[in-house]
């Protein structure tokens, strides 16, 4: 999914350059009597339990919805993981555990039957396996207009990408409710990892009765019916979303915050001063870097530093001059100093990024291009040459707009790349001209390709190199920079073909970076780490997660 953050900080070289970057946290409760926290809570370290079970979250951006079926971006799915439960979950270390689903099962990991358990959505109807036909029908039907509809035709859910692009009707999807509580999924051929794909926003369900009553308005507070551990109780724009539990959720017992306050300051250092204020328990995981050292020498464990799936870029948009260009790409690729970005413009562990997916990710083998290796000068010379091919030159400088959404680290990030690429190429070879979009609109230009070059993030929706690269296809409508390569379709497509190994499919995925590299298709970054700041008494928090899909179910306020 799309991210939201990253983070910079000035380096010894931009500043030779020239170049200058320039709620209280536990209130309220229902009153509760204090208790020990139980042994088999996650909570990472026990204590006894403060009275006022609430907590406050910095999200980072408001919102696009709050409709499942309609956004694509990381902290919309923070705040709708606590609200809605799929057919498979997370546990707090980021294995995928039952959720809506008891259990699954398939022979050939091409037809998968779930079983699902007794729930309720918060209005006390019964979570039914027709609830999620109607969800899986509404993400890939063409009116939904979801952006993240090409999920389910990479998942190869049956006749999805049929139906998406318009040729079949969205009942003839592969999902059948066999009865009530058991629910079939047919795929178009086998995928192992399909129940991990479940997790997924996109994949959750949405309550049919609610939605069609109420049309767009079914995610307001007045009406919107949930599944999951907390419903929505208030949301004011650019203010903050509240929720408290929700008392119908199926492990409602098992669940102790009683009401979570979410905030979407794009601040990075307002986040991180509210936070020592004591207004803020839980920042995003976007620590300024240049307050980094000074803040785990002031504040020592409560900054969490932790592996995280995701993978920072500059999107060419290919549909349009000048990175319709291959040579053009090629030059910008070869001459952005990643190592300088990762390791002295970010210094948190962040590293250079020459794939795509993090070699992390289960299933990847690495891929090294051969430039890699080339001294400076060497990569300097061959962008020269293929500028010049293109038709750039000191007479004819190459002119582009960086797009980047509202923040001052991106911001810092992208004066950072400006000034590397000049430095390499030359002021009077290459003109940047930086702009920046709040986060809904920015979103809607990539996806709309009215950029030339945007800053892109990507994080996993699961834990497989495919979540990645299936972004890159042809018909992925996460692909906003429209590359389109028949070379690298067919290396995906045979990534899951009968008889295929995990060995030879990570082999092909290796095959499908090279593509991407000989084409330039994007300049690749770095793989991230995340980093934020927790209160020590938010228990049940453990930074093991590689996807960092933290619920709030799984914690707990200690006494403090």
């Amino acid at each position: 999914m799309s991210d939201k953050h990253t983070v910079f900080k000035p380096s010894a070289l931009l500043a030779a350059l020239g170049l200058a970057f320039g709620l209280a946290a536990c209130g309220g409760g229902d009153g509760q009597k204090p208790a020990q926290a139980p042994a088999d809570t996650p909570a990472v370290q026990a204590g006894e339990l403060a009275e006022k079970q609430e907590v406050v979250i910095n999200n980072a951006a408001e919102p696009e919805s709050l409709d499942p079926h309609k956004v694509s971006g990381v902290p919309e799915s923070n705040l709708l993981r606590q609200m809605f439960v799929g057919l498979t979950s997370t546990d707090a270390d980021g294995n995928t555990v039952p959720g809506m689903a008891e259990s699954w099962e398939s022979s050939d990991n091409q037809t998968w039957v779930f079983k699902l358990r007794d729930a309720k959505w918060s209005n006390g109807d019964p979570v039914t396996a027709q609830d999620f036909v109607y969800s899986l029908q509404r993400l890939v039907d063409p009116n939904t207009a979801s952006p993240y509809s090409s999920y389910a035709e990479d998942a190869k859910m049956l006749n999805a990408a049929a139906i998406i692009n318009g040729k079949a009707k969205p009942d003839t999807l592969g999902v059948k409710a066999v009865d009530e509580k058991t629910l079939e999924i047919t795929l178009e051929q086998p995928v192992p990892y399909f129940p991990d794909m479940l997790i997924h926003t996109s994949m959750k369900p949405v309550n049919q009765k609610v939605v069609e009553q109420h049309g767009e308005k079914w995610t307001a507070p007045e009406n919107i019916v949930v599944n999951g551990a907390y419903k929505l109780t208030e949301w004011v724009v650019n203010g903050h979303i509240t929720m408290e539990r929700n008392s119908e959720y199926f492990d409602d017992a098992k669940t102790t915050i009683n009401k979570i306050t979410m905030l979407p300051i794009n601040s990075q250092s307002t986040d991180m001063s509210r936070f020592k204020a004591g207004e803020i328990d839980f920042t995003y995981n976007d620590i300024p870097s240049e307050q980094f050292q000074a803040l785990k020498q002031e504040l020592g464990d409560q900054v969490k530093v932790a592996p995280y799936l995701c993978t920072y870029y500059y999107e060419f948009n290919h549909t349009k001059a000048p990175f319709d260009n291959a040579n053009v790409r090629k030059a910008l690729q070869l001459t952005l100093d990643r190592e300088t970005v990762a390791e002295k413009v970010f210094g948190r562990g962040e590293t250079a990024a020459y794939q795509y997916t993090p070699n992390a990710a289960q299933g990847m083998k690495a891929y090294t291009p051969e430039w890699k290796d080339w001294d400076k000068a060497k990569r300097v010379e061959e962008a020269k040459k293929l500028l010049a091919e293109a038709g750039y030159d000191s007479s004819k400088p190459l002119k582009f707009e960086l797009l980047y959404n509202t923040n001052e680290n991106h911001k810092k990030g992208a004066v950072a790349a400006s000034a590397l690429w000049q430095e390499a190429l030359g002021k009077d070879v290459i003109d940047i001209t930086l702009t920046n979009q709040e986060w809904k609109t920015y979103l809607d230009t990539r996806r709309t390709q009215k950029h030339q070059m945007s800053r892109g993030g990507w994080c996993a929706d699961y834990n497989e190199a495919s979540t990645f690269l299936n972004t890159f296809k042809s018909d992925s409508s996460s692909n906003y920079g429209k590359y389109q390569s028949a070379e690298f379709d067919q290396l995906m497509a045979k990534t899951l073909e009968a008889g295929v190994t995990a060995d030879e499919r990570g082999a092909l995925y290796q095959q499908a970076e090279a593509v991407l590299d000989k084409d330039a298709a994007t300049v690749f970054v770095f793989h991230y780490v995340s980093a934020r700041l927790v209160k020590p008494y938010v228990a049940g928090f453990t930074a093991k997660d590689p996807m960092d899909n933290w619920q709030v179910k799984d914690w707990s306020i200690l006494k403090h």
